[in-house]
């Protein structure tokens, strides 16, 4: 009787403490984000203006955008593209994470958070393309920390009355069925049917339990190799080397098409990653390995001292303009985002920072909604943390020789009197014998620094 009433107890707590988490990571949520309708906004490469087409004053040119890119006085557009990236936020009530007794990430498990997104971003321009749009994006209803909070109350008052009662009620009403394919339906219905699937599929690759590909519980077992624990701070650097691992040894074929490259001490060898688009994924044949497998260029970098340096404001503008890239993880000190964008001088990001409960992605109709977010933040670029992961995909090693050039003229202003945030170089990393003497763990490492190079240093870092 005693054991029972402890296990009560202890069930009571853990639900103070799911709701307290809900506050506690809602607060953030509670303002609304405003944007100039006097300058373009940038969300991964697509450019958006929120001024009306009759309004004839003068706007400022968007970085690197393309006509057709252009988007003039459609705020609705902006908002559908943007709802239509995966948010992956903190979670609770899921499966013990690997090596620990860990239900929930919550406090400590953002930049796995932030990596997630930008790689399922990689995903989507692999498997969906840029242009596609979740067609229920634009009724995602908008956050804030009453709603989030009081929903949040009333789910531990239904469950607390339900564990009193002996009842073990869903708080979720169970989705109706997925519609089956008319056999006479249109092509165009019949792709964005298919495209839909896809969609699913791509975001239950991320779910929250063991056998997710590229879950929460892949990556902290990876992580475990490298000498983290669940619970630990991972930093954006580390975050790039798990990822790369992850899709390397993901065993869905559907990922058999894409891995992932990580630079070796902010260099991008280009060999290296031509190789990359080749060679066939462990397991597989070498005839399945052809030279249009997609590549995902993920590349470490520190832009600046303890601030973020103004002088890479420019350049982290000129990447996000990028259509082919999927955006930076970094944040604040201790406090990891996923920038997508910027407008003027501040940067548009996704914040991993809200506590949401499990959901079985394992089920054919999982409810979608809470892996989209409908509320863009912003932040001064001059909170920036600077040490930072960017991330970029390729899709075949023409698509590399063009992102290459294009990227070599992007950071061409910063190598003219100060060192570039990264750089290409041709050839192989191996033969340039940069780690020779290190172990193979810090063989990849990104930061380390070749003594030949005359560069003013501090650290492990070049500082400007």
């Amino acid at each position: 009787m005693e054991n029972k009433g402890s296990d009560e107890v202890e069930k009571l707590k853990t639900k103070f403490l799911s709701v307290w988490h809900n506050v506690k990571y809602s607060w953030a949520l509670k303002s609304k984000t405003s944007f100039s309708r006097n300058s373009p906004v940038l969300l991964l490469g697509k450019c958006y203006h929120f001024k009306t087409e009759d309004d004839n004053r003068l706007t400022e040119a968007c970085y690197e955008a393309s006509e057709e890119d252009f988007i003039m006085g459609n705020v609705e557009a902006f908002r559908e593209d943007f709802a239509s990236r995966v948010w992956l936020t903190y979670r609770e009530e899921f499966p013990p994470l690997p090596g620990s007794t860990l239900t929930s990430d919550c406090g400590w498990g953002c930049m796995l958070r932030a990596g997630q997104m930008m790689l399922a971003q990689a995903l989507m321009l692999h498997v969906l393309g840029r242009d596609w749009t979740w067609s229920k994006a634009l009724t995602l209803q908008p956050l804030d920390t009453e709603t989030w909070t009081t929903t949040a109350a009333k789910r531990l008052f239904a469950s607390v009355e339900a564990s009193l009662q002996g009842s073990h009620r869903s708080s979720d009403p169970e989705l109706p069925p997925m519609p089956q394919v008319q056999s006479q339906r249109s092509t165009k219905e019949a792709d964005s049917h298919l495209k839909e699937i896809y969609h699913r599929t791509l975001v239950s690759w991320f779910g929250d339990s063991p056998s997710a590909q590229l879950g929460l519980h892949r990556l902290v077992s990876v992580g475990l190799a490298m000498g983290k624990q669940a619970g630990d701070w991972y930093g954006p650097a580390v975050v790039a080397h798990i990822l790369k691992k992850a899709v390397e040894e993901a065993m869905d074929p559907a990922l058999a098409g894409i891995t992932a490259y990580v630079s070796q001490d902010c260099t991008v060898y280009s060999a290296d990653v031509a190789d990359s688009h080749r060679a066939p994924k462990a397991g597989q044949a070498s005839a399945e390995g052809s030279d249009s497998r997609a590549v995902v260029i993920l590349i470490p970098v520190r832009l600046g001292g303890e601030k973020t340096n103004p002088e890479y404001f420019d350049f982290a503008k000129s990447i996000l303009s990028l259509e082919y890239c999927i955006g930076i993880i970094g944040g604040k000190p201790k406090q990891a985002c996923y920038f997508v964008g910027f407008q003027d001088d501040s940067l548009i990001y996704m914040d991993p920072h809200y506590c949401q409960s499990f959901v079985d992605v394992s089920t054919s109709d999982f409810p979608l909604q809470s892996y989209h977010c409908p509320s863009p933040k912003k932040m001064p670029f001059s909170k920036m943390d600077p040490s930072c992961t960017i991330g970029f995909y390729s899709r075949s090693i023409q698509d590399y020789e063009r992102i290459s050039q294009e990227l070599t003229k992007v950071l061409q202003p910063l190598a003219k009197e100060k060192y570039p945030a990264f750089t290409f170089v041709q050839g192989h990393g191996r033969d340039y014998d940069l780690s020779a003497g290190l172990t193979p763990e810090k063989r990849e490492w990104p930061f380390i620094r070749d003594p030949r190079k005359s560069v003013t240093t501090a650290g492990d870092f070049v500082l400007l």
